[in-house]
């Protein structure tokens, strides 16, 4: 019973966001189309917006951007985190990690916000570039994650005898460290993707991207949070379904993980 009503809560956490984002652009008709004064707490709940737009609408249109910004950025980051940090804790070779390391220690000494506003000084206002500067600016994080929880696992006894065995750095890599740091990765995954939604609705304000008009979730706590006392459902429902969206997939991601521990022993 408990299980099942596990499953419930972690399959509640994720759809509800998802569906939101999925069928809002069907369902936005629903919404109050007529403008209003900002944040009228009057006005059909869930009240108004900074503009006096209807906060349900913004609720409607602006998940699917999001959602997918921010998985695509975190993606990208693991993609080009993983192979980078697990090659500089099996590498033998003191000099090539540091040649790995050493640039993501001067990344991480630049404050997030002012390496983006670098990257979008010369990037070009695209959805695809929002994608990019979000995953760079977390990839210094991945990579010494990643590095300093496969330390310990790259130089064990066991991967000693594969390499005395003949066995490549791929499969080696792949078929056993990456494997023995997933809790770690698991872990992290779900902070990062907080960090990607706050990203995301940074860079917006920055010209990269779609920018503040359109409207997604993250920017919609930001933009609306001066009349959080006046109409705070313009703040709380996004923020919410981000909070809920993020949970929901850490306690997934666990979850997967505790049973493919228990199917191995």
């Amino acid at each position: 019973m408990k299980r099942r009503l596990e499953r419930v809560a972690i399959a509640a956490l994720i759809a509800v966001p998802v569906g939101l984002a999925l069928l809002g652009p069907v369902l936005v008709h629903l919404a109050d189309a007529e403008r209003r004064q900002p944040f009228d707490a009057a006005a059909p709940w869930p009240g108004t917006d900074y503009l006096g737009a209807p906060v349900l609408a913004g609720l409607f249109e602006g998940g699917w951007s999001i959602i997918l910004t921010a998985l695509a950025a975190t993606l990208a980051a693991y993609a080009a985190g993983v192979p980078l940090g697990v090659l500089a804790a099996s590498t033998r070779r003191r000099w090539l990690d540091e040649l790995l390391m050493r640039p993501f220690d001067l990344l991480l000494a630049i404050p997030s916000l002012l390496l983006m506003l670098l990257l979008a000084s010369i990037a070009p206002p695209t959805a695809w570039m929002l994608v990019a500067i979000v995953a760079v600016v977390n990839l210094p994080d991945v990579a010494r994650i990643v590095r300093a929880a496969a330390l310990e696992a790259a130089h064990r006894p066991a991967v000693e005898a594969m390499w005395l065995q003949g066995e490549g750095w791929w499969r080696i890599a792949a078929g056993y460290t990456v494997r023995s740091i997933l809790p770690t990765l698991a872990a992290d995954a779900g902070v990062r993707l907080v960090g990607a939604f706050y990203l995301v609705a940074a860079a917006s304000f920055l010209g990269v991207g779609a920018g503040p008009e359109s409207g997604d979730w993250a920017v919609m706590v930001d933009v609306n949070r001066g009349g959080i006392f006046l109409s705070p459902w313009g703040v709380v429902l996004p923020a919410v379904l981000l909070v809920s969206l993020s949970v929901g997939l850490n306690l997934l991601f666990d979850r997967l993980l505790s049973r493919t521990r228990t199917a191995r022993t």
